[in-house]
């Protein structure tokens, strides 16, 4: 079976659980593969996922094998795959531009980036040397000049793109047609977990909505360990993250919150809770004939690992984009796996729409989602856009 040849960009705590599912599958796997939403897409097993290139700014991590290099600090993700395969990639060293912020230079060198004294590479050289067929964003929260970076680098060397970062680039109108007029496939933006703090939120949400229910105000609080939380301190880092999140789960509602009804956000770094991330969700609402209804939840995850999760399908469908020559946003897969994708839906029929994708039922003139009289009839497929995003 040919492999997907993928790219990283960040070897950080999600490159790392990605990297060691990969090596997992290859001696865990059947045809009901637990822990993985489609254990086939195309063919592809999760395993099936080869790393031809790798990018990072750290000293601990630059020209280190990639086997190597994501068990390197300030990574603190579980390890659940204690060996990964030597194939030969070494962490090249990539353009810091605003991917580190200022405040990560006052923490421990355990907790925090250190960059390395070495010359970037050329990115969209190293991209078409070794063959990438799709590349991976894990950029920390706030990087906007470096993800859009590697965002031209995709689009020069031909490289599809996952964008798991709250940077607007598929749900931006001008960057989508970038992508579509180069011939280039992306997922984006900002990946959901498998059961993450926003995807619980959102099918609470849309579950008070179609019980009838009104909700009169929410919040969903974060602490976590990690340094996706460090970097989140920063508060002028957050602005993108901020929106995603709440718009996520605006998009669920018939009627959105007022600002001041709904506040969403990571909320604090916890250094103990290392990869660990909780997550604290309230809802408050009315129910028939006015009586209150309360809901409070707290979630408990690895946050990386559920992360990887999700990631591996996008992977293996950004894959079958570029096989089937498709262009510009994959609206359909992005609305499942991607917090801000150029067009919400109801995550119950996100899951139908990529489920057509992955057996073919797409468009391939424009990638927009065939919806037809009978569709129509059976669905209701727009809940409404994210305005502030186009």
């Amino acid at each position: 079976m040919k492999k997907v040849k993928l790219a990283i960009v960040g070897v950080g705590n999600c490159a790392s659980s990605l990297v060691q599912g990969i090596e997992y599958y290859k001696h865990h796997h059947n045809e009901n593969t637990d822990g993985v939403m489609q254990a086939q897409i195309n063919g592809w097993r999760p395993q099936d996922i080869e790393i031809v290139a790798a990018f990072d700014i750290d000293r601990r991590k630059v020209g280190l094998p990639i086997e190597e290099a994501i068990f390197g600090k300030p990574n603190c993700t579980k390890v659940f795959q204690e060996f990964v395969e030597p194939n030969g990639v070494k962490v090249m060293m990539g353009p810091v531009l605003d991917g580190i912020a200022n405040h990560m230079n006052d923490y421990p060198n355990s907790q925090s980036f250190r960059v390395a004294d070495v010359k970037p590479v050329n990115v969209v050289e190293e991209l078409k040397n070794s063959g990438a067929e799709a590349l991976v964003c894990y950029l920390p929260v706030g990087s906007q000049k470096a993800v859009e970076f590697y965002a031209n680098a995709c689009l020069q060397a031909k490289v599809a793109m996952v964008n798991c970062m709250p940077v607007f680039i598929a749900s931006n109108k001008e960057w989508a047609n970038k992508f579509k007029e180069a011939g280039v496939p992306i997922i984006g933006d900002d990946i959901k977990s498998q059961v993450g703090a926003t995807i619980v939120h959102r099918v609470i949400s849309r579950l008070f909505n179609d019980r009838g229910c009104k909700i009169l105000r929410t919040y969903q609080l974060n602490t976590g360990g990690n340094t996706d939380f460090l970097n989140m301190l920063e508060k002028s880092r957050l602005k993108s993250k901020k929106i995603s999140k709440t718009e996520s789960v605006q998009s669920q509602l018939d009627v959105p919150l007022d600002a001041k009804n709904i506040h969403i956000g990571p909320s604090d770094y916890v250094p103990w809770q290392k990869d660990n991330k909780i997550a604290f969700i309230r809802i408050e609402g009315e129910g028939f004939g006015g009586a209150p209804i309360e809901l409070e939840m707290r979630l408990s995850v690895q946050d990386s690992p559920n992360s990887a999760g999700v990631v591996i399908d996008a992977i293996r469908c950004v894959a079958l984009a570029r096989e089937r020559g498709l262009a510009g946003p994959i609206n359909s897969v992005s609305s499942y796996y991607m917090k801000t994708p150029p067009e919400q839906y109801r995550d119950s029929i996100a899951l139908e729409l990529t489920n057509d994708f992955i057996k073919g039922k797409i468009s391939e003139a424009d990638n927009r989602i065939i919806v037809t009289e009978e569709t129509i009839k059976q669905k209701k497929p727009t809940i409404h856009r994210l305005q502030t995003l186009n």
